[in-house]
């Protein structure tokens, strides 16, 4: 417990927009900004637990803060960065995918948005224990690497036929066009 009191101590003396606000809010009302943190944590557990708005306020983090650090990574010179937050996107995408054909059975279980946003920020977590990481490597990759060559083929394929469908299209529209002009 220790631990985490004092990683959430650290957090609170870092310069962020979440630091700089609390910090704000401690000088208006003289609350300290220990338990204003405390205080706001707390409310968003309980409307991810309870709330109206659980799944809007899990979408938001589950893409917001991977969003903001996406952005900082390519812009950082190095590139260790940039395959984590690529890591979390691919499992981002693959479970946002999962839980399209899914998310009417499961939504209706109690505490599914407190589960969905424990495993987002599972995810995101740094260091050793990143689940996005995890998956991708245990689960993920090793599908890829056994199905990659078919999906290819498939893709090149779709491809194909699309580029046939859009020129057959402008063919017809142009075609269309041009009579249209005649006729005038």
């Amino acid at each position: 417990m220790d631990g985490l009191r004092q990683r959430f101590e650290r957090f609170l003396e870092q310069r962020n927009l979440a630091t700089e606000a609390l910090g704000a809010l401690e000088a208006k009302t003289g609350v300290d900004k220990r338990y204003l943190a405390a205080g706001a944590a707390t409310l968003l557990s309980l409307c991810l637990l309870f709330g109206y708005g659980a799944s809007l306020l899990c979408n938001l983090i589950g893409f917001a803060y991977p969003a903001y650090a996406s952005i900082k990574a390519i812009e950082s010179p190095s590139k260790e960065d940039d395959t984590v937050w690529l890591t979390y996107w691919v499992v981002y995408g693959l479970f946002g995918l999962a839980e399209f054909f899914s998310d009417l059975l499961l939504s209706w279980f109690p505490f599914y948005y407190a589960g969905k946003c424990a495993f987002l920020l599972f995810c995101m977590v740094p260091g050793p224990w990143n689940g996005a990481h995890m998956l991708y490597h245990r689960v993920i990759r090793p599908l890829f690497l056994k199905h990659h060559e078919a999906v290819d083929s498939i893709m090149s394929d779709l491809s194909g036929r699309t580029l046939d469908v859009a020129a057959g299209i402008t063919r017809d529209t142009k075609a269309s066009v041009t009579q249209l002009w005649k006729d005038r």
